[in-house]
Protein backbone atom coordinates (compact mmCIF):
# COMPACT_ATOMS: atom_id res chain seq x y z
CA UNK A 1 0.00 0.00 0.00
CA UNK A 2 1.52 3.13 -1.32
CA UNK A 3 0.61 5.16 2.00
CA UNK A 4 2.22 8.72 0.75
CA UNK A 5 -0.61 8.52 -2.53
CA UNK A 6 -3.99 8.01 -0.44
CA UNK A 7 -6.10 10.90 -1.05
CA UNK A 8 -6.05 12.32 2.66
CA UNK A 9 -8.68 14.15 3.63
CA UNK A 10 -8.34 16.41 6.79
CA UNK A 11 -10.54 16.56 10.20
CA UNK A 12 -11.05 18.98 12.54
CA UNK A 13 -8.59 17.44 14.99
CA UNK A 14 -5.41 18.46 14.11
CA UNK A 15 -2.80 15.64 13.32
CA UNK A 16 -6.25 13.74 12.27
CA UNK A 17 -6.83 12.81 8.33
CA UNK A 18 -8.91 10.08 6.97
CA UNK A 19 -9.38 8.00 3.72
CA UNK A 20 -13.33 6.59 3.58
CA UNK A 21 -12.85 3.35 1.50
CA UNK A 22 -17.02 2.51 1.95
CA UNK A 23 -19.88 4.24 4.19
CA UNK A 24 -23.09 3.37 4.23
CA UNK A 25 -25.70 6.01 5.36
CA UNK A 26 -28.35 3.28 6.27
CA UNK A 27 -26.51 0.82 8.75
CA UNK A 28 -23.19 3.35 9.34
CA UNK A 29 -20.97 0.97 8.58
CA UNK A 30 -17.53 2.97 7.58
CA UNK A 31 -14.15 1.25 6.35
CA UNK A 32 -11.74 3.78 6.27
CA UNK A 33 -8.00 4.36 6.51
CA UNK A 34 -7.33 7.14 9.53
CA UNK A 35 -3.89 8.76 9.97
CA UNK A 36 -2.77 9.92 13.16
CA UNK A 37 0.49 12.32 13.33
CA UNK A 38 2.62 11.39 16.27
CA UNK A 39 0.92 12.76 19.47
CA UNK A 40 -2.27 13.43 18.33
CA UNK A 41 -5.58 11.12 18.54
CA UNK A 42 -9.31 10.77 18.15
CA UNK A 43 -11.47 11.88 20.66
CA UNK A 44 -12.96 9.42 22.95
CA UNK A 45 -15.88 7.63 21.57
CA UNK A 46 -18.32 4.98 21.62
CA UNK A 47 -18.60 1.52 19.45
CA UNK A 48 -22.68 1.11 18.86
CA UNK A 49 -21.43 -2.09 17.70
CA UNK A 50 -17.99 -3.46 17.15
CA UNK A 51 -14.80 -2.15 15.53
CA UNK A 52 -12.06 -3.80 13.61
CA UNK A 53 -8.70 -2.05 13.38
CA UNK A 54 -5.20 -2.80 11.79
CA UNK A 55 -2.29 -1.11 13.04
CA UNK A 56 -1.26 -0.65 9.14
CA UNK A 57 1.75 1.64 9.99
CA UNK A 58 3.18 3.10 13.18
CA UNK A 59 1.32 2.41 16.79
CA UNK A 60 -0.80 4.20 19.15
CA UNK A 61 -2.36 3.51 22.58
CA UNK A 62 -5.67 4.06 24.64
CA UNK A 63 -7.31 3.56 27.71
CA UNK A 64 -6.98 -0.32 26.79
CA UNK A 65 -3.63 -1.26 26.03
CA UNK A 66 -0.73 -0.33 23.64
CA UNK A 67 -0.59 -1.19 19.89
CA UNK A 68 1.93 -1.86 17.62
CA UNK A 69 1.74 -2.13 13.51
CA UNK A 70 0.29 -5.63 12.00
CA UNK A 71 -1.47 -5.51 14.76
CA UNK A 72 -5.26 -6.48 15.21
CA UNK A 73 -7.37 -5.02 17.59
CA UNK A 74 -11.40 -5.30 18.28
CA UNK A 75 -13.70 -3.34 20.31
CA UNK A 76 -17.21 -4.57 21.67
CA UNK A 77 -20.14 -3.35 21.35
CA UNK A 78 -20.66 -0.48 23.90
CA UNK A 79 -16.73 -0.07 24.16
CA UNK A 80 -15.39 3.42 24.56
CA UNK A 81 -11.84 4.50 23.66
CA UNK A 82 -9.77 7.25 22.88
CA UNK A 83 -6.64 6.61 20.38
CA UNK A 84 -3.82 8.50 20.82
CA UNK A 85 -0.41 7.88 18.37
CA UNK A 86 2.79 7.19 19.97
CA UNK A 87 6.25 8.71 18.45
CA UNK A 88 7.92 11.52 18.64
CA UNK A 89 7.51 14.41 16.07
CA UNK A 90 9.10 13.77 13.20
CA UNK A 91 8.15 9.87 13.47
CA UNK A 92 5.91 8.39 10.69
CA UNK A 93 2.47 8.84 11.07
CA UNK A 94 0.15 5.88 12.75
CA UNK A 95 -2.20 4.69 9.99
CA UNK A 96 -5.18 2.54 11.10
CA UNK A 97 -7.53 0.53 9.15
CA UNK A 98 -10.82 0.69 10.42
CA UNK A 99 -14.15 -0.84 10.04
CA UNK A 100 -17.06 0.06 12.10
CA UNK A 101 -19.81 -2.09 12.04
CA UNK A 102 -22.58 0.16 13.09
CA UNK A 103 -21.02 3.80 13.73
CA UNK A 104 -19.49 5.70 16.65
CA UNK A 105 -20.68 8.20 18.99
CA UNK A 106 -17.97 10.85 19.62
CA UNK A 107 -17.82 11.92 23.37
CA UNK A 108 -15.00 14.53 23.84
Amino acid sequence: MELDTIPWQSTRYPGIAVHFYASDKRTKRVLALIRMDPGCGYPTHLHHSTEEVLVVRGGYQDELGTYVEGQHVRYEAGSEHGPRATGEPGDPACVLLALAHEGIKLLS
